[in-house]
C-alpha cells in the first residue's frame, strides 16, 4: 500500500452477528465515532479508561478513530495499553499506530508508545501507519520532518472494504505545519482506488472555516455539515465552543446524521456520524 509495509490483521475478537431486518439491508448503517480521549483522562482530572469505553460502547459505533492514545507511555495512564484495554472493553477489533516510540522509562520494560488508533466492529483486513510532517512535542528544538501517526484500516463491512482513517493534526496556532499535513493527507486519500469509500475521523485542530482545511473539504464531506444541526462544538468538553473534532467521507457515502454526545469523559466530545451508502443522484 503506497511502498509502506501492510500489516495484516488477524482476527482478535470474536463478534456474534444479529439478524438484519429486510429495512437495514436496503440501507445499512455505517457509524463512525471520532474521540480525542485524553489518554482516558477526564475532565476531573480522574484516569478512568472504563469510562471512556462507555463512550463508545454507549454509542453503537462500529468504526472509531481514536487520538491521545497511551501504550506503555507513563504514570499518567498508569503504563497501561491503551489501545489494547479498550478493544478489549468495547469488543472491537483495533489497530494502534505511534507517533512517537520511545525507550522504556528507568524501572520499566516496555516501549513507550504515544499516537492514535481505530477500533472496528468489523474485520480489519488490513492496515498501515503512514508518515505526515510533523513538530514532536517531546524533543527540545524540533523541526518539522516526516513521523508516523496517521493509521489507516482497510475495514470489510458487509463484504465491502472501507477505508477508515485516524488522524491528530498540529495543534500550534501558526498553520504552517497543519497546512502540509492537510495536503498530505489529500494526497494519501486521493492514492486509494478510484470511487472507494473512505472515512477520516480526526482531530484537526482547526475550525471548518480554517483556510488550511479547504483542500480536505475539498475532496472529502464534513459529516457536520452535510447532516448536522446547530454549532457542533466539541471542545472543549466542559463548555464547547470550538468544532476541532470531525468525522469526513468520501466515496460513495452520505451522512444520515451526526451528533456530539455530551460527555465529561475526555477534555473533547466524540463525534458520531450515521453513513449510508450514496445511491446515484444523491
Amino acid at each position: 500500500m503506497r511502498g509502506l509495509r501492510v500489516i495484516v490483521i488477524g482476527v482478535v475478537v470474536l463478534l456474534l452477528a444479529a439478524p438484519v431486518p429486510a429495512s437495514a439491508r436496503e440501507e445499512p448503517v455505517l457509524r463512525a465515532l471520532s474521540f480525542n480521549v485524553h489518554a482516558g483522562i477526564g475532565t476531573d482530572g480522574v484516569l478512568d479508561l472504563e469510562r471512556t469505553a462507555a463512550v463508545i460502547r454507549d454509542s453503537g459505533a462500529d468504526v472509531v478513530g481514536l487520538q491521545e492514545v497511551d501504550v506503555h507511555w507513563s504514570d499518567r495512564s498508569g503504563y497501561a495499553d491503551q489501545a489494547t484495554e479498550l478493544g478489549r472493553l468495547t469488543g472491537r477489533h483495533v489497530f494502534f499506530a505511534p507517533i512517537y516510540d520511545l525507550d522504556p522509562e528507568p524501572g520499566h520494560t516496555e516501549r513507550r508508545r504515544y499516537g492514535v488508533a481505530i477500533l472496528s466492529r468489523h474485520p480489519i483486513v488490513a492496515a498501515v501507519n503512514h508518515p505526515l510532517t510533523r513538530l514532536s512535542t517531546v524533543e527540545p528544538d524540533p523541526v518539522a520532518e516526516p513521523m508516523p501517526g496517521f493509521a489507516e484500516a482497510v475495514v470489510s463491512v458487509r463484504g465491502r472494504p472501507v477505508h477508515v482513517y485516524a488522524t491528530h493534526l498540529d495543534h500550534r496556532p501558526d498553520p504552517a505545519v497543519r497546512a502540509t499535513q492537510v495536503r498530505e493527507t489529500v494526497d494519501l486519500l486521493d492514492g486509494d482506488p478510484p470511487g472507494a469509500r473512505q472515512v477520516l475521523l480526526g482531530d484537526l485542530n482547526a475550525e471548518p472555516g480554517a483556510p488550511e482545511l479547504a483542500p480536505l473539504f475539498a475532496s472529502a464531506r464534513d459529516a457536520w455539515a452535510s447532516a448536522g444541526a446547530g454549532a457542533g462544538h466539541t471542545f472543549p468538553a466542559h463548555a464547547p465552543d470550538s468544532r476541532i473534532d470531525y468525522v469526513t467521507f468520501a466515496g460513495p457515502l452520505a451522512a444520515r446524521a451526526v451528533s456530539v454526545p455530551a460527555t465529561e469523559a475526555s477534555d473533547h466530545r466524540p463525534v458520531l456520524a450515521e453513513l449510508t451508502p450514496r445511491r446515484p443522484g444523491r
